[in-house]
C-alpha cells in the first residue's frame, strides 16, 4: 500500500484561517486542515458525502439549518447535496473526506 507523507504536501489557504494539504486515493479526496478561531466556510452544497473528524479544537457545523459543535471524538458527516456551513470556534485541526473525490482540490 502506498503511503503519503501528509507533511510534505503543499499548504494551500482555501479560504481566510483554512490551511489545507489536499491528497486523493481513486475514489476519495481527504484535506488535512488547521483552523483560525472566527474563520468559517460559507453555507454551500455540492454532490460528494463529506465527513468531518475533527482532531483539535471546535467546530460549529450547521447542516440543513441544524447548528451542532464537532470536537475530538465527535464525527459529523454531511450527506451529499446537504446545505452546510462550518464555523471554528477555536483554533485547532480537522480531517475532512469526501466522497466521491472532489478533483477541484487537485
Amino acid at each position: 500500500m502506498p503511503l503519503v507523507d501528509t507533511n510534505a504536501l503543499r499548504v494551500i489557504e482555501r479560504l481566510p484561517g483554512w490551511r489545507g494539504r489536499y491528497f486523493h486515493s481513486a475514489n476519495v479526496t481527504f484535506a488535512h486542515y488547521d483552523f483560525t478561531r472566527g474563520s468559517s466556510i460559507h453555507e454551500h452544497f455540492h454532490p460528494q458525502e463529506e465527513v468531518y473528524e475533527v482532531i483539535e479544537g471546535e467546530l460549529e457545523l450547521t447542516i440543513e439549518g441544524v447548528a451542532q459543535i464537532a470536537r475530538p471524538g465527535l464525527v459529523a458527516i454531511v450527506p451529499g447535496g446537504a446545505r452546510h456551513s462550518v464555523k471554528a470556534l477555536t483554533d485547532g485541526r480537522a480531517i475532512i473526506v469526501d466522497y466521491p473525490s472532489r478533483r477541484e482540490f487537485e
